[in-house]
């Protein structure tokens, strides 16, 4: 596996109701930027979105912004990163974050961000690519998620190997040693949740 030197990352345009979705997001945005690893982002500067681009910015590290126009307003384009993308739709918005990351990490988030990570699980699933897909699991935040994936699953509607399509890791650092190392670290086990997350 070639190295990472750019993830997307899918989390929420709202900070949450518990703080440690911003501190690990925080925290992300920092180790990225410590990594030398661009960012990837939706492009806003609300919510767990700006947060990650504030650290990012204030490490030094470098920001690629994707927003459709017509979300400018809603999500309000962040005005500091280093770079700015304007998109027709949300559909043409995904298809350029795919085309510019090396991988897909996961934070918490909302509707948006469960339709941008079922989708890139979908198209690994379907062959289009194969790049890690990291779902980092801060205080128990994806396990409703995780039981979703496992339930269609269970129900017959999909395959067992869809649960290989992705990684779950307990924590931020967690989550930076495996894009530093993705071919070199044990994996963990796929579509489950990592030793330490404390289930």
């Amino acid at each position: 596996m070639t190295p990472i030197r750019s993830a997307a990352v899918f989390c929420g345009s709202r900070v949450g109701a518990d703080p440690i979705y911003a501190e690990a997001t925080a925290e992300l945005g920092r180790g990225l930027a410590l990594a030398g690893i661009t960012l990837v982002y939706g492009g806003g500067r609300i919510g767990l979105m700006g947060i990650i681009a504030d650290a990012m910015l204030a490490a030094g590290g470098q920001v690629h912004g994707i927003i459709p126009d017509f979300l400018q307003r809603r999500e309000v384009a962040h005005g500091g990163a280093t770079r700015m993308e304007f998109t027709p739709s949300m559909h043409t918005r995904k298809a350029r974050m795919f085309e510019l990351a090396d991988a897909f990490v996961t934070m918490p988030g909302g509707l948006g961000t469960f339709d941008e990570t079922i989708e890139v699980v979908t198209w690994r699933q379907l062959g289009l690519h194969d790049k890690p897909i990291l779902i980092c699991d801060v205080a128990g935040w994806a396990r409703p998620l995780l039981a979703v994936l496992r339930t269609a699953v269970e129900d017959g509607f999909a395959d067992a190997s869809a649960l290989e399509l992705f990684e779950v890791v307990p924590d931020v650092p967690a989550l930076l040693a495996r894009l530093a190392a993705p071919d070199t670290l044990p994996a963990e086990m796929p579509g489950a949740i990592s030793p330490g997350s404390g289930v």
